[in-house]
């Protein structure tokens, strides 16, 4: 069973599908994702070379198979699904490896920016992601979304895998020389919020090379407190002739990786320009144990852009989201202006506020859907963690649904009826509590 293996097990997963199926005579504009319709034995050879060379772990290939990447292939994204999985059973089987390793159900992002920066909503992303899941989620023995730069994308995703199956979950994502995602995540960010949903396993894929890599996978294999998953490129990509072509060789790969392995990763694989020459000397170099790693514990509350740890200083926190003894404010919220809060909120950033508190409650609206608005309106504008105030339980659950981050849950005491209904949403949605006297972490 995977999960007796995992954070045990140095394990391995395979290398780049896109470099092998160009290999094969894909071309740039073919849909990557109708070859397992119309080349089943190309894609079953793959995957059992892959298994060959010592992978643990093989994806299948439909990274992009989603209903808005598929709208203009010639099959249905779901008809191409079922034949993915269906390829890396058959070549499972045949390598004679069903008993010891793991279809893994590859998705990546979804194509379209969610909001703010797109148009795409959080629910709209959730349930393209379910559907995915969905298709295939008996068949396959975990779900990996790689190659992700969006945090607000992952834990739509993480929550529809994670409501609707069992399976367990692993998540990469792709950072920039800058250390950053193209949405702004950081590592550190990266991992509070999806430690927080409960992933089995983190890391970073596709970009860089390890060496490239290397600062922001030193910054994991220091933080992160579960296994580390790491796939680097073959290298910095380089275009020649017209073509992306990769000048890490195999041994030069394995030797930067060595270093990542001795320090603790957990599972080690390639992306983009590894084959599996790469994965071969990478098992054969790989032990056969995960190596111990220390890791401080830390109380973290994060944005999507912004971390903000407890006990080094005193946090300083804005309380004047809240209408309690403002006219003003009250009456912005019955008349649904919620300008007043973000004019406000932006004060409070400005006067040296580390974290924001909301509280939206009052008389006369509709206090969960109030604050599930707000939430979404302030982290549009402003990059502090958020404080979620409330004593409806349903209005916390929402902020804490549709909060990009990791907030903090305020005014939670110690009534059982209290526990029982707040609990449970700190422990879903990977939320602090606030308890007296201090912070505590429930993820």
């Amino acid at each position: 069973m995977l999960q007796n293996r995992l954070g045990k097990e140095l394990l391995i997963f395979d290398g780049a599908m896109g470099t092998q199926l160009q290999n094969a005579g894909l071309s740039a504009g073919d849909i990557p994702e109708e070859l397992n319709i119309d080349r089943p034995d190309l894609l079953r050879s793959i995957h059992k070379n892959y298994l060959k060379a010592g992978a643990d772990f093989i994806t299948t290939n439909t990274f992009g198979c989603n209903r808005l990447k598929m709208e203009e292939a010639k099959y249905e994204a779901k008809d191409m699904l079922l034949a993915a999985v269906e390829n890396a059973r058959v070549a499972r089987t045949e390598a004679g490896r069903e008993d010891d390793s793991y279809i893994v159900l590859d998705i990546g992002p979804i194509g379209q920016l969610l909001e703010p920066m797109g148009t795409l909503t959080f629910d709209e992303a959730y349930d393209i992601i379910l559907e995915q899941v969905e298709t295939v989620k008996d068949q396959v023995d975990l779900v990996l979304f790689e190659t992700m730069s969006d945090l607000y994308e992952v834990k739509a995703g993480v929550l529809a895998v994670k409501e609707h199956t069992d399976l367990p979950v692993f998540v990469t994502m792709t950072f920039e020389q800058n250390g950053r995602t193209l949405s702004g995540n950081d590592p550190e960010t990266f991992i509070n919020v999806a430690e927080g949903l409960g992933v089995d396993a983190l890391g970073v894929n596709c970009s860089l090379g390890p060496d490239e890599l290397k600062p922001i996978i030193d910054e994991i294999l220091e933080k992160a407190s579960i296994p580390v998953m790491l796939q680097p490129n073959a290298g910095l990509p380089c275009l020649e002739h017209g073509e992306t072509h990769y000048h890490v060789t195999p041994e030069e790969y394995v030797e930067s990786m060595k270093d990542y392995m001795a320090r603790g990763a957990a599972i080690v694989g390639g992306c983009c320009g590894t084959t599996p020459e790469f994965i071969g000397k990478l098992a054969e170099a790989a032990p056969k144990a995960v190596a111990e790693r220390t890791v401080e514990k830390k109380t973290r509350v994060s944005s999507q852009t912004q971390t903000v740890t407890f006990g080094d200083h005193v946090i300083v926190c804005g309380e004047r989201l809240n209408p309690t003894g403002k006219k003003k404010m009250k009456k912005a919220l019955l008349e649904e202006r919620y300008d007043e809060l973000v004019v406000e909120a932006v004060k409070q950033v400005e006067a040296g506020a580390e974290v924001l508190d909301v509280n939206v409650g009052l008389p006369g609206i509709d206090e969960p859907e109030t604050m599930k608005r707000v939430v979404r309106l302030l982290q549009e504008v402003v990059t502090l963690p958020l404080q979620i105030d409330s004593s409806e339980a349903d209005a916390i659950e929402n902020a804490c649904r549709y909060y990009n981050g990791k907030p903090l849950i305020n005014s939670v005491n110690g009534k059982d009826e209290v526990m029982e209904k707040i609990f449970p949403i700190a422990k879903k949605y990977g939320c602090l509590l606030y308890t007296s006297p201090s912070p505590r972490d429930c993820s």
